[in-house]
This record gives structure tokens, sequence and C-alpha cells, in this order.
């Protein structure tokens, strides 16, 4: 029986481990591979299942929120302190998107519904090096129509049906055109793929106030798209942050997939383990380096004079006299008072 209840835990052990590396190669050779890490501008898939009615205003809408939040994401990666540099590259997303995409395909994998895009592996080469990078990170914002079940506000009505969905996924790719990481990711246990922001909604008010059995699903406004996904996030206390809830959660879940200690020295600028020599700024001027101060010890006291005690003299027992009375020591000579005879 122990033979056995070791053997279950070690086989969980084993798949525990391997559930914790995220990406599609080692974690280490992740590590030794990518120290500079570049973040393209967030793309948009316009030709996606993106069916809102104002479609054409909705683009330039979300591309505006994206420029917005890359930043953040940018300092999420920075924090991990799993890579040398963290780039957010200026491009404009749009013709960006057109020369590295080369298709899109719908997956459903593990009850997950996504889009899978695939890169020109030349042009994903000759971006990465343009730009001195180990590696890019490309972020797609693209429609997705799955079917869901919305509860209504009171838990007493749900509508299950197929809405409108804005996800986003995401790739980091070397200058070969592989894949090293991707979103969703599918090697953990729990997977979990958030959207972006749902486009539709079930008008549970509008079949209540007409005792309707049937609930129309409407599109969400623009401004109500724009409030969504311009929410700010609370704190534990319940108070109002400068992080934005919906891009904030999705950025969280994509870093908690990359971070890893596979790779004790990438807190080093060398591979070797040791730190990179300082380089000199000419436009700064050198500041020398401050010298070191040396203990000063304490003066040595002279040893002070030695004084001789007194020397006290026993004086014989006499009459009248007390023994054992210590007289002061003198030169003087005391004449006898008796004679000596």
């Amino acid at each position: 029986m122990k033979c056995l209840l070791a053997g279950l835990l070690l086989v969980a052990g084993t798949m525990l481990g391997c559930s914790q590396n995220y990406f599609n190669v080692p974690a280490d050779n992740f590590a030794e591979k990518v120290k500079v890490l570049g973040v393209a501008p967030i793309l948009i898939d316009a030709d996606s299942e993106i069916i809102h009615p104002q479609k054409e205003l909705l683009i330039p809408l979300v591309t505006e929120l994206n420029r917005k939040y890359e930043p953040l994401l940018v300092r999420k990666l920075q924090g991990t302190a799993n890579f040398f540099a963290v780039t957010l590259l200026a491009d404009d997303p749009k013709p960006l998107f057109s020369s590295l995409m080369a298709r899109r395909e719908k997956r459903d994998d593990a009850d997950i519904q996504y889009n899978k895009y695939f890169w020109k592996n030349d042009a994903v080469g000759a971006y990465i090096k343009k730009n001195r990078l180990d590696a890019v990170m490309l972020i797609v914002v693209n429609g997705l129509t799955k079917t869901s079940k919305i509860y209504s506000s009171s838990l007493l009505n749900s509508l299950e049906t197929n809405y409108n969905y804005l996800t986003m996924t995401a790739q980091i790719l070397d200058a070969a055109g592989t894949v090293l990481w991707e979103y969703p990711n599918f090697r953990g246990r729990l997977l979990t793929y958030y959207p972006l922001v749902n486009l539709q909604y079930p008008d549970f008010s509008e079949s209540e106030a007409n005792q309707s059995r049937k609930t129309e699903l409407r599109f969400k406004t623009l401004e109500g798209i724009r409030r969504t996904l311009e929410q700010k996030k609370s704190d534990i206390l319940f108070r109002e942050t400068q992080e934005p809830e919906v891009y904030g959660k999705l950025f969280d879940e994509m870093v908690s997939l990359i971070k890893h200690d596979g790779d004790k020295k990438m807190k080093d600028a060398g591979t070797d383990g040791k730190k990179a020599p300082a380089v000199n700024d000419p436009s700064k001027p050198e500041i020398p380096a401050p010298v070191e101060a040396k203990p000063v010890s304490p003066p040595v006291k002279a040893p002070a004079p030695v004084v001789d005690a007194p020397v006290k003299t026993l004086v014989p027992e006499k009459p009248g006299v007390k023994p054992d009375t210590l007289l002061p020591a003198s030169n003087e000579i005391v004449p006898a008072t008796e004679s000596t005879k």
C-alpha cells in the first residue's frame, strides 16, 4: 500500500512539474534564447468575426485603447525579471499585421474556442533583426462568435445562444519563426481564456417589461464598450486603482504563463553569471569612485608614572600601645623613652 501511494505521489509530482512549463520549449532554453524581448503594438484582425453594426468605428476605438494600455503590459513583463530588456515597438498596427500575418484558423481545443494565427517566417525574422531583438511578442485582438449562457442580474433568467466577442491571442516567436510561447495556453491543468469584451447582451429588462418569453439580443453601444474597457480595477479595500480591469486581467494571465525561475542568471548581465562591465556614457561626466576611508586607530595613551605606595612600618608592642598598630614610615629618628640598659 505504501509503495502504491508513493508511486501515485511521484506521478502527481511529475505531472505538476510538467504543467508548470508553459512554453513550447524548455524554460531554460527560452531563458537562454530570449534576453531582449520586443512587444509589437497590439494588432487587430479586422477581417475576423466582428459583426458589430458600427465596425468601422469600433476598430479605431479599440486601436486607441490598445495603444493606451500597451505600456502596462511592458511594465508587467519587466517586473518578471526574466529579460534583460523589454521594448515596446513603435509601428502602425494595421500595415504591420498585413505584412506579418499568413493565415488564421478557428480552433476548439479542450472546449476553448479561439483564433490561432500563423505568420510569415521571413517577415518575422526581418522584423526581429531590424529591431535587434531576440524574439517578438505578437498580440492580436480578433472577433469570435461562440455559444455562451448569460444570466440576468437577478440570476432568475438566462439566455444561451451565440454571442459575438472580441478576444485576444498572443505568441512569442524567434527569428526563425518558431513559436516559443502562446496564449491561450493548454499546458496547464486549469484552462482559462477570458474575452476582451462581449459585443452583445441579452435584453432581459425588455422581455420582463413586455412579459415576453423571448429575449432579444442587442449590440452594446460604442460608449458602453469604451466604459467597459476603461473601467478601473478595485483593490481589496474596494478602492479604485489606476489599472484597467479588463486589460489588467488579460495581461496578468499572460505574464503568469511567461514568468519562470528556470535561469537564475537572468538578473546578471553575462551568460556566464558575471555582471557585464559598465558602459561609459560620453554625454555624462565621469564621476570618480569614492576613496575608501581607512579606520583611524585611537591614540596610544602614555603610561601613568608609577608612584610608590607609602611603606607602613610595624612598631613593636609597647606599653600603652595596641598591638598591630601601623604607623606611617618616616626618616626621623625617634629617641628611646626608656633606658636600654
